[in-house]
């Protein structure tokens, strides 16, 4: 396959032939993660006295593989050459220091993909990490992606929607870490002595999001009888299509936490608050992305369409669904858009079969992004505590609590003398729980969700085959 031109300044310009897959050393280097990974505790340490550790030697030596490994790979990557460097300098530290927490915040700071945005252009990643809903360790694990960076997204970008820091991003291929769910990439993951002042990229893999996507949603449609417009059957059938609506949703999305009205931190880190405002603020960026989307389509913007009903259908349809019941506030935004566009006669339940007002399914979604929007304004001039139960009303209006929960019954249920991070403790773990709809649904799509595991855009294309 061969690299586009990469552009990193007027005068400098590189060309890749080579896939880094297809190289004798990726292999070596893959076989080399798998072999640490084991050897690691929950922190990335290595402990020789635990039962079944290696020698030092073999750590040290499979260290080295790894290392070698890089410095036979970079030359294929020119543009990461001064990231590859540090992180053979990081490696080797590692295993000079006696394997004690990883630290790899020189190489981190040193790759800066988000700097050189070119669509195909190619990266060899190696860091001690967790992956977001993933593996929840630090383990050592290597990925190479390719940037999702087309021209028209990048025009997008670059006039309407600022966001210097986003990569979209695919799998060419990658260590057990990301034989998971996890569709991210992310430096706050990473192994370091210490956090930066700030993060310079974020990336998403949408190949990932659109298989798993398209599996999901075709299964959901075909149990529940529902009759897809053709260009939107159409759209589910084809990979780069999802893909392309996925890497825009994302690129919207991951703004929109910084833009807005804020009454509270956007990425919710530095308070502990009831999950039910961490699903409201997941679900605004959301449909937020839904209502640009809707006048993108106006603007003629091709991907435009598909990106509303990739967010109606994966948020309808799998967020519900997906993980445990345990403060799941992906989940619990599913919910609440189902039961809007319900309650709003836009989704209908009947005779076992679904079905959706397309017409009139844009104007409505937009209605709950503006409830949502209206709770944020009017929260910048409430305490704390009061947006909180504005927060769980909003919910509440359309998702049944829990009959034994103590939120619902309103402040007088509550000790109101703690500090609100205490008040937390009494939120149930299922505080809204799923309808008699999406239990049943639940039962009918689980194994579907498994199998969607670890899934990328060839996997998918070869089940499909």
């Amino acid at each position: 396959m061969t690299e586009i031109l990469v552009q990193s300044g007027a005068e400098d310009q590189v060309s890749s032939l080579t896939r880094v897959v297809e190289h004798p050393a990726w292999p070596v280097l893959k076989d080399a993660v798998e072999h640490i990974r084991p050897w690691q505790s929950k922190d990335g340490s290595i402990d020789f006295d635990a039962e079944g550790a290696p020698e030092r030697a073999d750590a040290v030596a499979a260290v080295e593989r790894v290392a070698g490994a890089v410095e036979q790979l970079s030359p294929l990557l020119p543009h990461d050459a001064a990231y590859h460097q540090a992180l053979v300098k990081d490696l080797r530290r590692w295993a000079e220091g006696g394997f004690q927490v990883p630290d790899f915040l020189d190489s981190l700071l040193v790759f800066n993909p988000a700097a050189n945005r070119a669509d195909g252009l190619q990266h060899l990643v190696v860091f001690p990490m967790y992956t977001q809903n993933g593996n929840p360790d630090r383990n050592l694990e290597a990925v190479v992606l390719r940037m999702v960076w087309p021209d028209w997204l990048a025009e997008l970008e670059r006039t309407r929607y600022d966001n210097p820091l986003f990569c979209g991003i695919t799998f060419e291929d990658f260590t057990s870490g990301y034989d998971t769910n996890s569709a991210v990439l992310f430096p706050e993951t990473i192994a370091v002595r210490e956090a930066p002042e700030r993060f310079s990229w974020g990336g998403i893999f949408c190949d990932r999001e659109a298989a798993r996507f398209r599996r999901v949603t075709e299964a959901a449609v075909g149990l529940l009888g529902l009759q897809l417009p053709e260009d939107i059957a159409a759209m589910v059938h084809d990979q780069k299509r999802c893909e392309e609506a996925f890497v825009l949703w994302d690129m919207v999305h991951d703004r929109t936490h910084s833009h807005g009205d804020l009454p509270f931190d956007p990425f919710m880190i530095k308070q502990r608050q009831p999950f039910w405002m961490y699903g409201l603020e997941e679900l605004r960026c959301d449909l937020t992305a839904f209502k640009e989307a809707v006048k993108l389509q106006a603007d003629g913007v091709p991907q435009a369409r598909d990106v509303q009903y990739a967010v109606l259908f994966d948020r309808m349809f799998r967020f519900p669904v997906t993980g445990d019941r345990n403060r799941n506030y992906d989940g619990l935004g599913g919910q609440l858009l189902f039961a809007y566009l319900h309650r709003h006669d836009v989704v209908r339940w009947t005779d076992n079969k679904l079905s959706i007002d397309w017409e009139r399914a844009p104007q409505v979604t937009n209605q709950l992004c503006a409830e949502i929007e209206k709770l944020y304004r009017d929260g910048i001039d409430r305490p704390k505590l009061v947006h909180w139960f504005a927060g769980y009303q909003l919910v509440s209006t359309y998702l049944a609590p829990h009959p034994g929960s103590k939120w619902a019954k309103g402040p007088d249920a509550l000790d109101l003398t703690q500090p609100p991070r205490k008040l937390v403790d009494d939120v149930l773990p299922d505080e809204f729980p799923l309808s008699m709809f999406y239990e049943a649904l639940s039962k009918k799509l689980k194994n579907v969700i498994a199998s969607t595991k670890g899934i990328t855009a060839d996997t998918a294309e070869r089940i499909a085959a």
